[in-house]
């Protein structure tokens, strides 16, 4: 078999696998922002009988209080892709920060910026935000403040390691002989080489934070005046017997989003990473 072939039939997997994260994704947004359109019901509100199997006037059903189970996925999805997008706004501020100034600047702030993110890194993110949310009350801006805290590690690490190797490219060096401070140079040559690698990671995490967040609703400690995948699949558990897509649908959403997600992680790292794509043929 020539060469080329055997190297197209090695890539088809993984460039369906990110396109697959992509569509999922794309979807998961679509949902999240036309959620008004898409099911513009109160998902808190009764509008049939409880326990109505799906038909075509409720076709994901009806919960036990005749709660539109497709309004409460369709209005959940915007819920966790708020969390999602809040947490990772946080967490790569911070992660992208300290990656950066500890890479460039090394020696002992190095040292010292890295025991803070093992310190981090070892926190147990889920039993924090169970203790935070017990001591403080439920709340997504609680929800969000743990998760962003507590979140950076990861980005940080990729961005210091990008950062060392940059820092001493010929490039950069170029650029402090001309003069440029620091901070232009880190800003303008480094950090825009260091940002596709953290991409990665970013996107993958997005999928432990939507896990994370269901979790949290699935125990009660969700926020009451926000539905979630996570309270709806807690809410079918006495159910399971008799109305099947009161879990079924919520599971389904919640392993679709995740998967999406890891997904778009593999194909961003073929797509960004030269190694990866020198492995994969492309």
């Amino acid at each position: 078999m020539p060469g080329w072939i055997r190297a197209f039939a090695t890539t088809k997997p993984r460039v369906t696998g990110g396109a697959v994260g992509i569509a999922l994704t794309l979807a998961l947004v679509i949902v999240a922002v036309f959620a008004g359109v898409i099911a513009p019901v109160d998902p808190f509100a009764s509008v049939a009988p409880p326990l109505t199997a799906p038909s075509r006037s409720h076709t994901l059903g009806t919960d036990d209080l005749g709660r539109d189970v497709l309004a409460g996925i369709v209005h959940g999805a915007r819920t966790s892709l708020l969390v999602v997008l809040s947490v990772t706004l946080l967490a790569s501020t911070i992660g992208v920060s300290i990656g950066a100034v500890a890479g460039y600047r090394a020696g002992g702030i190095d040292d010292l910026l890295m025991r803070l993110t093992e310190l981090v890194q070892v926190v147990p993110r889920f039993f924090l935000a169970v203790l935070v949310i017990a001591l403080f009350g439920p709340g997504l801006d609680r929800l969000v403040l743990v998760l962003g805290l507590t979140s950076w590690p990861a980005v940080a690490r990729v961005v210091r390691a990008e950062t060392l190797s940059l820092a001493r490219r010929e490039f950069v060096e170029a650029a402090h002989a001309l003069g440029s401070p620091a901070v232009r140079v880190l800003a303008r040559h480094v950090l825009p080489n260091a940002l596709p690698a953290a991409v990665v990671v970013v996107s993958v995490n997005a999928g432990t934070i939507i896990l994370m967040e269901a979790g949290l609703g699935f125990i009660g400690l969700g926020d009451p005046h926000a539905i979630s995948w996570g309270y709806l699949a807690n809410n079918a558990q006495r159910f399971l017997r008799v109305a099947w897509w009161m879990a079924l649908f919520p599971g389904a959403a919640i392993a679709l989003a995740v998967l999406g997600l890891n997904l778009l992680g593999d194909g961003l790292n073929e797509l960004l990473d030269p190694r990866a794509r020198r492995v994969a043929g492309l």
